[in-house]
Protein backbone atom coordinates (compact mmCIF):
# COMPACT_ATOMS: atom_id res chain seq x y z
CA UNK A 1 0.00 0.00 0.00
CA UNK A 2 1.16 3.54 -0.66
CA UNK A 3 0.42 6.33 1.84
CA UNK A 4 1.37 9.92 1.00
CA UNK A 5 3.93 8.61 -1.48
CA UNK A 6 5.55 6.08 0.87
CA UNK A 7 5.27 2.30 0.64
CA UNK A 8 3.69 0.68 3.72
CA UNK A 9 2.71 -2.88 4.53
CA UNK A 10 -0.92 -3.22 5.46
CA UNK A 11 -0.64 -6.62 7.12
CA UNK A 12 -4.03 -7.76 8.40
CA UNK A 13 -7.26 -6.71 6.74
CA UNK A 14 -8.48 -3.52 8.35
CA UNK A 15 -10.82 -0.63 7.81
CA UNK A 16 -9.63 2.85 6.92
CA UNK A 17 -10.61 4.01 10.42
CA UNK A 18 -8.56 1.26 12.07
CA UNK A 19 -5.56 2.08 9.88
CA UNK A 20 -5.75 5.78 10.72
CA UNK A 21 -6.11 5.14 14.46
CA UNK A 22 -3.25 2.57 14.58
CA UNK A 23 -1.00 5.06 12.78
CA UNK A 24 -2.01 7.86 15.16
CA UNK A 25 -3.79 10.11 12.67
CA UNK A 26 -6.32 12.54 14.20
CA UNK A 27 -9.40 11.68 12.14
CA UNK A 28 -11.17 14.88 13.18
CA UNK A 29 -8.71 17.10 11.31
CA UNK A 30 -8.01 15.28 8.08
CA UNK A 31 -9.34 14.23 4.71
CA UNK A 32 -8.46 11.01 2.90
CA UNK A 33 -8.39 10.18 -0.79
CA UNK A 34 -8.26 6.48 -1.65
CA UNK A 35 -7.17 5.64 -5.16
CA UNK A 36 -7.87 9.22 -6.23
CA UNK A 37 -11.34 9.54 -4.71
CA UNK A 38 -12.27 11.39 -1.51
CA UNK A 39 -13.59 9.04 1.18
CA UNK A 40 -16.51 10.46 3.22
CA UNK A 41 -15.71 10.47 6.96
CA UNK A 42 -18.97 8.64 7.68
CA UNK A 43 -17.62 5.60 5.79
CA UNK A 44 -14.12 5.35 7.31
CA UNK A 45 -15.24 2.41 9.47
CA UNK A 46 -16.65 0.37 6.56
CA UNK A 47 -14.05 1.09 3.86
CA UNK A 48 -11.74 -1.94 3.86
CA UNK A 49 -8.18 -1.35 2.72
CA UNK A 50 -6.18 -3.49 0.30
CA UNK A 51 -2.41 -3.80 -0.31
CA UNK A 52 -2.96 -2.27 -3.78
CA UNK A 53 -4.56 0.93 -2.41
CA UNK A 54 -3.03 4.38 -2.62
CA UNK A 55 -3.98 6.81 0.16
CA UNK A 56 -3.41 10.53 0.37
CA UNK A 57 -4.00 11.82 3.89
CA UNK A 58 -4.27 15.59 4.20
CA UNK A 59 -4.55 17.49 7.47
CA UNK A 60 -6.55 20.71 7.77
CA UNK A 61 -4.52 23.66 9.01
CA UNK A 62 -6.10 26.84 10.29
CA UNK A 63 -4.61 30.26 9.93
CA UNK A 64 -4.98 33.52 8.24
Amino acid sequence: MRVNGKEMTLGNSQSLLQFLEVNLFDVTTLAVARNGEIVPKATYDVVMLDEEDTLEVVRFVGGG
